[in-house]
């Protein structure tokens, strides 16, 4: 066993020095596809569609059964004839399901597992108008899908349709490659027997440092190289295969967050440095024209005052002449200037007096303002009472609501969400479709999710999962169509207990999440809204 465990950690070592030395692959241009869609919606009973093969897998075949939930659609799907993705090239290891919307938005529903050429998959998403397609990726995490589009599905006869106006955007050919000979060969030469996952996990780290996530994003990266030694030694110590996947599954998960922050980071370092760039560009041609500027300005100095000197002498002639005239049009002026001050003194007398009568009447016209501008703040005042007694009353019939200084604030206990998850079951889903209905009805309103725990477990356990709980609620409700602005979350995890901690009936109600509305519409004043991370998988 000491003999094998030195061999793995030679390997992976290899495999990290040979990551870190490779070139970054050159840019590649995303590309865009068209699909097409099937509107679920308004369908009651099970849909059956049918994959067919693109050529680049022309003999695959597959069917899907879409079928409607109360709050969700249900895609049972199975596939035939399936090739295996390396052969697309090295870096080719997973074929993902997505699902595309009208919008050109992708949803990444989960991985054909393969049986020989065959594979089955069970996926469930919020939307209701869709296509589905299935892409070979370098692992099953990834966010965005490739353009390696292997099969799309088949409209049956009949079946309301729609073409997908905004097309989707695909991660061009090329994003995932590395030029290294070197770091292909420690991914496929140790072992053909080892699990696909491993295969996947060793690619998704080896991707991620390619995408510089040892500069941008170390932190992640060392987490991820750390969770690959332990599915690495899990596999030479024989641990058994669901471990072994478990544990290579989160490496994939934790080095795609690490690719997809050294991107991002790397995206806005060179957009700095662009920027940096134009503006001492921008400097430099803006001191150029200021010279060019100052040397014809000296130019026209020296041009106009030999002008100036020839005319010195007409004016000094023409001066003595402009005196004597001026002389005579001051006493003009003088006479003119006395009857001028006679008339305007009657105007202003008569001004006066019109003023004074002007000023009465505006006064009286004040007054009456005053008292409008009074009715109409009473009248708001009761017409926001009223709308913050009603939206009490509409929340209260879905989940319980009270009434305080920060806003309308409903309750949602912890049975709404799976035991110690942050997974919203059926029944919460309903009550929260019912809630931004709620909400989409007034606009201006302001949603703060917060997420609550009992004081059973770590700091760290709580504060996470209070967390992960509000991300939860935010994003079901912003699928529901509520501005992402409007709405913000937070954990608070065991800081704000409402009851004692010591009983079961004190912990349950401590463990909650709660939905504070506010708004200028109801008299309170709402935070301004921050956007939120997504909760880690």
């Amino acid at each position: 066993m000491r003999k094998t465990l030195a061999l793995f950690g030679s390997l992976f070592l290899g495999l990290s020095l040979a990551a870190q030395t490779s070139p970054a692959p050159a840019q590649t241009s995303n590309v865009q596809r068209t699909t097409k869609a099937i509107n679920y919606r308004l369908r009651n009973d099970a849909v059956k569609i049918e994959f067919h093969g693109t050529e680049l897998m022309s003999n695959a075949t597959g069917e899907a059964h879409v079928t409607g939930k109360k709050s969700n659609l249900e895609i049972d799907a199975k596939f035939e004839n399936l090739d295996d993705p390396t052969k697309f090239g090295l870096e080719y290891l997973s074929l993902v399901l997505w699902a595309v919307s009208p919008e050109g938005r992708a949803v990444n529903l989960g991985e054909l597992v393969f049986d020989h050429n065959s594979a089955k998959l069970k996926a469930i998403t919020d939307m209701q108008t869709f296509g589905l397609i299935v892409t070979a990726e370098p692992y099953f995490a990834v966010n965005q899908p490739g353009n390696m589009v292997v099969m799309e599905n088949v409209i049956p006869a009949g079946t309301r349709e729609q073409n997908i106006d905004a097309r989707y955007e695909l991660l061009g050919r090329g994003t995932y490659s590395s030029t290294n000979t070197h770091i292909q060969d420690a991914i496929f030469g140790i072992d053909r027997k080892t699990p696909r996952s491993l295969f996947e996990a060793r690619n998704a780290v080896r991707i991620a440092r390619v995408a510089a996530a040892d500069k941008y994003a170390s932190s992640i990266i060392a987490r991820a190289d750390q969770q690959l030694r332990d599915a690495e030694e899990a596999y030479v110590r024989k641990r058994d295969k669901a471990t072994i996947e478990t544990l290579a599954r989160e490496t994939v998960g934790t080095a795609e967050e690490a690719r997809v922050m050294a991107v991002k980071q790397k995206a806005e370092e060179e957009a700095h440095a662009k920027a940096a760039a134009d503006k001492k560009a921008a400097e430099e041609r803006e001191a150029k024209a200021r010279a060019d500027a100052e040397a014809e300005a000296r130019r026209r100095a020296e041009a106009e005052s030999a002008r100036v000197q020839a005319e010195q002498a007409r004016q000094q002639a023409e001066q003595a002449r402009q005196q004597a005239e001026a002389a005579k049009a001051e006493a003009l002026r003088m006479k003119q200037d006395a009857e001028k001050a006679r008339q305007e003194a009657e105007a202003a007398k008569a001004q006066a007096v019109a003023q004074q009568q002007s000023l009465a009447v505006e006064a009286d016209k004040a007054r009456k303002a005053a008292e409008e501008a009074d009715r109409l703040r009473q009248q708001a005042e009761k017409e926001k009472a009223d709308l913050r007694g009603q939206l009490l009353q509409q929340l209260n019939a879905v989940l319980a609501t009270r009434d305080t200084a920060r806003g309308l604030i409903a309750n949602m206990s912890d049975v709404l969400f799976k035991t110690g998850s942050f997974e919203l079951l059926p029944g919460a889903r309903e009550r929260l479709a019912k809630v931004s209905g709620i909400v989409l009805a007034h606009p201006g309103l302001h949603l703060e999710v917060e997420g609550h725990t009992d004081a059973v477990g770590s700091d760290e356990y709580n504060q996470q999962l209070s967390e992960r709980r509000a991300d939860a609620v935010r994003s079901y409700l912003v699928q529901q169509g509520i501005p992402d602005s409007s709405i913000v979350a937070r954990g608070l995890g065991k800081t704000s207990p409402v009851a004692t901690n010591d009983t079961p009936e004190g912990r349950q109600q401590n463990r909650r999440v709660e939905l504070v509305l506010s708004g200028e519409a109801i008299g309170t004043s709402s935070a301004r809204a921050v956007p939120t991370a997504a909760p880690q998988q």
